[in-house]
């Protein structure tokens, strides 16, 4: 689904809508003349900010870009529409100025490092081997068989467990909880049955011990 009003952008000869993803969150589509690959974005859920698809060219589709497409798609319905293509009688939908949102910046070549580390021997992006690494941290970590222990939720125990891994992997511990929350929402967009669907199910078995004791 998109949005029926497509909209003009000023900071570059594009034209811009939003789209629903199947796991339930929105995104910013841009589409830019001269361009066959379109730019695709997450939208926040927390502060309404672009967090740009692995492969969208950042250099190419600016934060500038994606932050006004943001702010003239607001509030608008979604309907269903088969396809968007640019004809010229398109022209810009102004809109009042939303209030800026907190950035939060992820360094792109940080979170690259991220993805290449759970790419599997097909050259793509494993969830079943991040989900395996995050379990086998949780199992041999003292911190987290102790949370398990205090009947810790299992959001607490993966946010702790999925943020010290990230920061070993990445090998910069000032990340903070809020970039590392970007890296998994950017993640869960693009995967639609959830990123951490077998650790959260590991979680819930581990803790469900707990309370039969």
């Amino acid at each position: 689904m998109i949005r029926t009003n497509v909209v003009q952008l000023t900071a570059a000869p594009a034209f811009a809508y939003r789209e629903k993803f199947r796991s339930g969150g929105s995104g910013i589509v841009i589409l830019l003349q001269g361009q066959k690959q379109p730019g695709i974005a997450a939208i926040n859920k927390r502060d309404g900010g672009a967090v740009p698809a692995a492969n969208t060219n950042t250099k190419i589709y600016t934060p500038e870009m994606f932050k006004e497409a943001i702010e003239l798609t607001k509030g608008m319905p979604y309907h269903k529409l088969a396809s968007v293509k640019i004809t010229d009688d398109m022209y810009p939908k102004p809109e009042e100025p939303a209030e800026e949102p907190e950035e939060i910046i992820i360094d792109e070549a940080e979170y690259e490092a991220l993805v290449a580390y759970y790419t599997g021997k097909d050259g793509k992006l494993s969830y079943d081997l991040l989900n395996k690494d995050m379990i086998r941290f949780a199992h041999s970590s003292s911190i987290v068989r102790r949370m398990i222990e205090e009947k810790k939720s299992a959001v607490t125990i993966r946010k702790y467990t999925v943020g010290n891994k990230f920061r070993n992997i990445i090998g910069n511990d000032d990340l903070t909880n809020k970039q590392i929350d970007r890296m998994v929402e950017l993640l869960d967009e693009v995967y639609p049955k959830g990123v951490f669907k077998e650790f959260n199910d590991y979680l819930r078995k581990e803790l469900g011990k707990q309370k039969k004791k």
